[in-house]
């Protein structure tokens, strides 16, 4: 048995004669009465019952039908992927990233897929993960790289990163990593996004085990730059990963320390999306998005993560 009787007896199946099977498929009937009598014998079963208007499956055929239809797709699946490596890769490559994932990663992302894909198009997108998730519900992204949120109802998420979460503050703080393990979220006025924002349940989550509530001091939506320039001003401390920011924390403008206990790291995660990519670009895609991010976490160029277990 091999794929070709398959798609003989897919194509019988499907137009109910031998004669129209021969038709549609360019052959003559004997030629398909052939295969199928062959593939019946390799089987050991009776396929289809033969009548004066044609053929009907047997049982035996019904079930077949089903893996006969998921080889040929399979089949179709391969000589798309063959075709797209002759062609050198897709003809466009669509990756999507919230704020902080798409500054430490799109820049050697870019390098690496422009290596491999040299004449592809490459389109990145920045956004927060509910207009990311909607490209990718649409079509208009292949994969996003996206912060597994504490509730992902049914999308699936593939870990890649774990990122540790810092508490941020203003230059001029006196809480210390001591204080703050003792008093916990009490005291500490917070900047951070509406509720819907991964950041803002997880900060809830991580004060709910302590059975205290976060203080509020001001809902920010903006970009992570105004958010960290609030903070800079005194407007309260806020939540975020290492590498958001890094560069103030280095000179001096803002100070932070690493938050302790369970739930207090994000998962870095590859979404798909609904995508006309062949299976083989998308494999070769993940292992590069795999591969850069795995890197800059082992060179340190994305400061608080690790590889996800």
């Amino acid at each position: 048995m091999n794929s070709e009787d398959l798609a003989f007896f897919a194509l019988v199946a499907d137009t109910g004669s031998i004669s129209a099977a021969a038709l549609q498929g360019g052959l003559d009937a004997s030629t398909v009465s052939r295969r199928v009598a062959q593939l019946e014998k390799t089987l050991g079963s009776r396929l289809f019952s033969r009548s004066g208007r044609g053929v009907d499956l047997t049982p035996q055929g019904e079930t077949l039908l089903a893996y006969a239809r998921q080889v040929g797709a399979l089949m179709a699946s391969a000589r798309s992927a063959l075709d797209s490596t002759q062609r050198g890769g897709p003809e466009s490559i669509r990756i999507a990233a919230q704020p902080t994932i798409a500054k430490v990663l799109f820049g050697p992302l870019f390098q690496a897929l422009r290596a491999r894909y040299p004449s592809t198009r490459i389109h990145f997108t920045e956004a927060l993960a509910h207009a990311v998730l909607a490209d990718l519900r649409s079509g208009a992204v292949d994969i996003a790289l996206l912060y597994k949120p504490e509730y992902p109802g049914s999308v699936a998420y593939e870990p890649l990163l774990m990122e540790q979460l810092y508490l941020v503050m203003p230059p001029d703080s006196t809480l210390t990593p001591e204080a703050f393990a003792r008093q916990g979220w009490t005291g500490v006025p917070l900047v951070l996004p509406r509720t819907h924002h991964g950041i803002r349940v997880l900060v809830q989550v991580m004060a709910a085990r302590r059975d205290q509530t976060p203080e509020i001091a001001l809902e920010c939506d903006s970009s992570i730059a105004i958010t960290l320039d609030l903070v800079r001003q005194g407007c309260g401390c806020t939540v975020l990963p290492l590498a958001a920011a890094q560069a103030d924390i280095a000179a001096g403008r803002l100070k932070a320390f690493a938050l302790d206990g369970e739930g207090t790291e994000r998962c870095v995660s590859l979404v798909l999306g609904k995508t006309r990519t062949a299976a083989a670009d998308l494999w070769e895609m993940n292992r590069i998005i795999r591969e850069a991010g795995l890197r800059a976490a082992a060179e340190g160029r994305w400061p608080g993560a690790r590889p996800a277990t």
